[in-house]
C-alpha cells in the first residue's frame, strides 16, 4: 500500500498542505494497521475471573486484562458469582485470581462457583488452559488455600495448567505483575493478532496507592463511646484537599502505620542491641530504631522469628508445640502475646540488627471500612474505629493503628493513606428499592456512609439499621446521627440489640428473627441484605437467622431457603464486608 501523497501543483498552502499531509499520514498509518490485523471479532478470548473480599484480585484482574489487550487479545473480566458452571467449563483459556478469605475459605464471591466445580458431577475441562495467582498473608497457616484448591482442582478436571501457580504475600504487586508478564503471552502464543480500540484506554489506577500514598492530615478526633464504657471507639476524619483523590460508599480507607515508640524500645533493651546500629532497608541505610518503627511488624510474631526463639531457647514447650503443628494449641499460646511478651520469656537470647530485621515481617496498612459518602464530603474522608487497648502477661498492649492515629498523630502529623475500592458493597442503584443493613459496634461505618448517600440521592427506598454493642448508655455511637436521621426520613426503621443492658443478652441476630416477616417481605420487594463486622461469631449468626427467617416466613425447605440465599448472593443483594 503505497503513502498518500500531494502532487506538487495542487493549490494549497504551506500550511495547508502540511496539515493534509499530517492527515493522510494518520489515515494511511491506520489503513496499515488493519490491513496487517484480524477483526477485533476473530480476536482469542481470555477469561480472567477474580473472587474477591476487599478488591485487591479485582484490581489484579484488570491489569490483566489491559496486558491482555496489549496483545491482541479479547480479555474478559467476571466477578466469579457472575459464571455459571455450565459456561466455565467451556472456556478454553482461563486465568483465576482469587485471594483466600478467614481461615482458609473462599471469597463470599467465589464460594458458589467453586460449589459447582468441587461437585462430583463437574464436568471435565480437558479443552481448557489456566493459570492461578492466589493472594493471602503467610501469617495465616492456610496461606492461599482458596487459590491452591483452583489449581488443584481444574487440573483434577483435565484442564492443562500453562503456566505454575504464584502465591502471592501481603506485598502482592510485584509478584502479580510477573505473573502477568510471562503469562499472558503463552496465552497469546499462535493466536492471530487483532487490533483491539478501547476509547477508554485510559488506566484507571489511582495516582496514589500503597506504594506511593497520600499525606493526610486528620482535622477531628472524636471520642464516640462515653468514657465509662469498656471499648475506646473513635471518629476521624482525613483531609483529602489537594488530593484529587475521590471514593464510593462502601469502600475502604488504607492506613500506613507507624510502630509505637516505646515498644520499639523495649524490643531494642530486649535483644541486647542499641538502637543506633545502621542497616540496608530497601536499599536505604537507617537505624535499628528507625527501621522498626516504620518499616517493620513487630506486634505480632512472624513464624521464622518463633521458630527461631524455639531453636535458640531448647525450650522443650515452645519446640513441641511448633513441631506439633497444632494450631490451635499454638493460637491459645499466642493469645494476647506480642512480640516482646516473647522475647521477655526468653531473656537469655540475643540478636544482631540484621538478624532480628531478618526474621520479621514488613509492616503492612491497615484497611478500615468508610464512614462517609464521598458524594456528600468531597474534601474529606471518615472512619470510625475501636481502639485496642488491653493488659495481658503483665504488660498493657496496644494495637498497631488504632492507638497509632488516636494517641500519636496530631494535626500536624502527615498519615499516609490509600484507598481500596469496593465495587461488590455498594448502595443499590435503584433508588426506589429497599436496604437492610446490620451492623452492629463499628460495622455501623459502612452504614453511616450508605445513609449519607441515600441522603444525597434523596432515594426513596426503605432504609433499615440493626445496630448494638454491650451498653446503650456507653456504646450508642452515633446516636444524634441516627436519630437525626430518623426524624427527616431518611432511617425508616431502627433495631437496637444491646446485649449487656438486661439479664439475657440480646444481639442483632435476635431481632432480625424477632421480625422476621417484615424482613422477608423487603427481601421479597427487591431489598438487598448488608452485613459489616466480626467474621468469625457475628457474620455466621447473622447468616444462620437469615436462612431460618426465609424458611420459616417464605414457606420453604432448608434447601429451598439456601437457594433463595445464593440467589440473592448472585443478585449481590446479599453482600458481606467481615472481617
Amino acid at each position: 500500500m503505497k503513502t498518500p501523497n500531494i502532487p506538487q501543483n495542487a493549490p494549497y498552502s504551506d500550511t495547508q498542505r502540511a496539515w493534509i499531509g499530517g492527515f493522510f499520514a494518520g489515515m494511511h498509518s491506520h489503513m496499515l494497521q488493519s490491513s496487517n490485523s484480524v477483526n477485533q471479532s476473530d480476536a482469542r478470548v481470555i477469561n480472567i475471573l477474580y473472587g474477591t473480599q476487599t478488591g485487591n484480585s479485582e484490581s489484579v484482574a484488570n491489569d490483566a486484562a489491559a496486558v491482555a489487550k496489549t496483545h491482541g487479545l479479547l480479555p474478559v473480566v467476571k466477578s466469579m458469582d457472575e459464571i455459571e458452571i455450565d459456561a466455565l467449563v467451556k472456556m478454553e483459556y482461563l486465568l483465576i485470581i482469587t485471594s483466600t478469605y478467614g481461615e482458609g475459605e473462599m471469597p463470599d464471591n467465589a464460594q458458589l462457583l467453586w460449589d459447582a466445580i468441587s461437585a462430583d458431577s463437574a464436568e471435565k475441562m480437558q479443552d481448557t488452559q489456566f493459570s492461578v495467582l492466589s493472594l493471602g498473608d503467610t501469617s495465616y497457616d492456610l496461606f492461599c488455600k482458596a487459590g491452591i484448591e483452583w489449581d488443584n482442582r481444574l487440573a483434577e478436571l483435565g484442564a492443562k495448567r500453562l503456566y505454575d501457580r504464584i502465591d502471592c504475600d501481603v506485598d502482592f504487586e510485584e509478584a502479580a505483575e510477573s505473573w502477568i508478564s510471562s503469562v499472558i503471552p503463552m496465552m497469546a502464543d499462535g493466536a492471530a493478532v487483532a487490533v483491539i480500540s478501547d476509547s477508554n484506554e485510559a488506566s484507571d489506577k489511582p495516582k496514589f496507592n500503597r506504594k506511593n500514598p497520600f499525606s493526610s492530615k486528620i482535622t477531628l478526633n472524636r471520642l464516640l463511646t462515653s468514657e465509662k464504657s469498656s471499648k475506646e471507639t473513635r471518629h476521624y476524619e482525613f483531609s483529602l484537599a489537594g488530593s484529587g483523590l475521590t471514593y464510593e460508599a462502601g469502600d475502604a480507607l488504607n492506613v500506613i502505620p507507624q510502630n509505637c515508640p516505646e515498644l520499639v524500645a523495649d524490643i531494642v533493651k530486649a535483644i541486647s542491641c542499641t538502637g543506633e546500629e545502621d542497616e540496608p532497608v530497601n536499599g536505604v541505610l537507617m537505624s535499628l530504631s528507625d527501621a522498626l518503627r516504620t518499616h517493620f511488624e513487630i506486634k505480632l510474631p512472624s513464624k521464622e522469628l518463633l521458630q527461631e526463639i524455639a531453636n535458640r531457647s531448647g525450650d522443650q514447650a515452645l519446640n513441641g508445640l511448633l513441631e506439633s503443628g497444632d494450631k490451635n494449641d499454638l493460637g491459645k499460646y499466642l493469645w494476647g502475646r506480642d512480640t516482646l511478651d516473647i522475647l521477655l520469656q526468653f531473656p537469655g537470647i540475643e540478636f544482631s540488627a540484621a538478624e532480628f530485621l531478618a526474621l520479621l515481617k514488613p509492616l503492612q496498612h491497615r484497611a478500615y471500612s468508610i464512614s462517609s459518602s464521598g458524594k456528600m464530603h468531597t474534601d474529606s474522608v471518615h472512619l470510625t474505629v475501636a481502639s485496642v487497648r488491653y493488659n495481658a502477661h503483665q504488660r498493657d498492649h496496644k494495637g498497631v493503628c488504632s492507638t497509632y492515629i488516636a494517641d500519636l498523630v496530631d494535626s500536624d502529623t502527615a498519615v499516609k493513606i490509600f484507598f481500596s475500592p469496593n465495587k461488590s458493597f455498594r448502595v443499590p442503584e435503584d433508588d426506589s428499592l429497599p436496604m437492610i443493613m446490620v451492623g452492629p459496634g463499628t460495622g455501623i461505618a459502612p452504614f453511616r456512609a450508605f445513609l449519607q448517600e441515600r441522603e444525597f440521592r434523596k432515594a426513596s427506598g426503605q432504609n433499615w439499621l440493626l445496630f448494638g454493642d454491650r451498653n446503650a448508655a456507653t456504646d450508642y455511637i452515633y446516636q444524634d446521627e441516627i436519630e437525626a436521621m430518623q426524624e427527616k426520613g431518611v432511617l425508616n426503621r431502627l433495631d437496637l440489640a444491646f446485649s449487656r443492658d438486661q439479664e439475657q443478652k440480646i444481639y442483632v441476630q435476635d431481632r432480625m428473627i424477632e421480625n422476621g416477616a417484615e424482613m422477608f417481605s423487603w427481601l421479597e420487594q427487591g431489598g438487598s441484605f448488608f452485613v459489616c463486622g466480626d467474621a468469625t461469631y457475628m457474620a455466621k449468626d447473622v447468616d444462620k437467622a437469615l436462612h431460618t427467617i426465609i424458611e420459616t416466613h417464605g414457606n420453604k425447605s432448608a434447601e429451598q431457603a439456601i437457594d433463595y440465599v445464593n440467589q440473592l448472593k448472585k443478585e449481590k443483594r446479599y453482600v458481606r464486608d467481615v472481617y
